[in-house]
């Protein structure tokens, strides 16, 4: 079976610092929004137990590739917890068009993709609950793709609470820069004493991200995209950056702005959606094979 699977990317539209672990995590509230845009992965079954990305990604070794790393993670499972001794392997091609470093998702949504579309591929039958589990062990924001709805995260990013944010347009930019996680949760300036707010409080006041005052304070580049953007609409850092967000009630409105774009500014228009679309397509492929 060969099936392309989407990998969208996903914004929060509002990120907040509430706190510092002892062991070095930050606690956080953030809200979870989807977008109708992304990679493509295409995996087809193999008849043993082979793994193969047959898509070079520049700078990322193999053994540090979360699309092998959720394929194997997957692949261990069902060997040694479920004892299933059917063949367990894929060929993957992947058309990447999201920017890593982003602060859209990408290798997250990416891993996620892996799990729902190995788990479908070789039909293991494994509850998305359990599919969230082991994907908390490659990264934070796993969880959330693999659950596939907009939501409300608290904790280190792991506690999830369903949320139905409005779907509106959004034009996102990308200021040719990567924004490594740590350099941002690693200044002394970040602000880490947000006062802890229910959903409803905070939806009712302007959405804001504590990181971007620094991502703004150190790269030159963020400080241009946002201010530029801001002419037009409100806007505002995603996760730890680099990519900046501008939110609109139309398409239309977007593409006006994305049109005035200077040559610098590398940017699309897509509507925020609170389904994946990850889930959106299993869901079709399972009417399909159930009509079979």
């Amino acid at each position: 079976m060969t099936l392309t699977w989407p990998s969208p990317a996903k914004l929060n539209l509002f990120l907040y610092i509430t706190g510092r672990r002892p062991d070095g995590y930050h606690e956080l509230q953030t809200l979870f929004q989807f977008v109708n845009y992304g990679d493509e992965i295409t995996l087809t079954s193999r008849n043993d137990d082979q793994i193969n990305l047959l898509t070079p990604m520049s700078g990322i070794p193999p053994e540090q590739n979360l699309i092998i790393k959720a394929a194997k993670l997957l692949q261990d499972y069902c060997r040694n917890t479920l004892n299933l001794t059917s063949p367990l392997g894929a060929d993957i091609h992947i058309h990447k068009i999201l920017p890593m470093g982003g602060g859209i998702g990408g290798g997250s949504s990416n891993a996620a993709t892996m799990l729902i579309g190995l788990n479908e591929h070789w039909g293991t039958h494994i509850s998305d609950d359990t599919l969230a589990e082991l994907g908390k062990t490659l990264g934070a924001d796993v969880p959330v793709f693999v659950r596939g709805h907009a939501a409300f995260a608290e904790g280190i990013g792991e506690i999830l609470t369903p949320a139905e944010p409005k779907e509106k347009w959004y034009l996102v930019a990308h200021p040719g820069i990567e924004i490594a996680t740590a350099t941002i949760f690693t200044d002394p300036q970040l602000n880490r004493n947000s006062p802890k707010c229910s959903l409803a409080a905070l939806l009712l006041d302007p959405f804001a991200n504590d990181c971007e005052p620094i991502a703004r304070k150190r790269f030159r580049e963020v400080e241009q995209l946002v201010s530029w953007l801001l002419q037009y609409a409100p806007s505002r850092l995603t996760g730890t950056g680099a990519c900046v967000f501008s939110e609109f009630e139309t398409q239309a409105d977007a593409l006006k702005v994305l049109n005035k774009a200077p040559s610098w500014v590398h940017g699309f228009v897509t509507q925020g959606v609170n389904e994946s679309p990850l889930h959106k397509f299993r869901a079709g492929i399972t009417r399909v094979l159930h009509q079979q």
